[in-house]
């Protein structure tokens, strides 16, 4: 059963033996969602202040590191916990599904910035914040600890991958 490939034939987590935290392949996944969280946090005081090219420039920025976590979960993260789990239709196609929805909230968004909307921007933003924090709790809570044990010993290009994939896309 794909289940005991990720959990083995313990029965309760507390047989689980838990991957250090400095060889977890998902550690630097949680800072940069509070990375992205500071950044959005900025682009809201800006359109909120009115202060529209800032706006702009720092959404831009916010917009740019979460596609780049997006490409970073979906590119690698994922695809190498489907491998190494068996599971292909659980917790990473709910993720997938849950980016495709902040994707267009991002959009979205991005349009009320260039059009100086900052009632469109405030309705839009809260509903992507609500998103953003559910999304981000069942990631650490859930799917980063079930990645961490499925991919033990995994020396998996997570850290060097985003720090690229932010760096390239916030060059654009």
């Amino acid at each position: 059963m794909a289940v005991k490939a990720v959990w083995g034939a313990a029965t309760d987590n507390a047989a689980i033996p838990f991957p250090d935290a400095a060889m977890s392949p998902t550690r630097p996944l949680p800072p940069h969602h509070k990375h992205c969280d500071d950044l959005f946090a900025a682009a809201e005081a800006a359109v909120n202040e009115h202060r529209w090219a800032d706006g702009n420039a720092a959404y831009d920025r916010f917009q740019a590191e979460m596609l780049a976590h997006f490409a970073t979960e979906e590119d690698v993260l994922f695809p190498a916990f489907e491998a190494a789990s068996g599971m292909t239709g659980g917790p990473t196609q709910m993720m997938r599904f849950e980016h495709a929805q902040m994707r267009a909230l991002l959009g979205a968004l991005a349009t009320t910035v260039a059009a100086g909307d900052g009632d469109g921007f405030g309705g839009t933003a809260e509903t992507l914040l609500i998103l953003m924090q559910q999304h981000n709790m069942k990631e650490e809570n859930i799917l980063y600890p079930m990645c961490d044990r499925a991919l033990a010993g995994c020396d998996l290009p997570i850290d060097h991958e985003l720090r690229t994939r932010a760096a390239a896309a916030c060059r654009n």
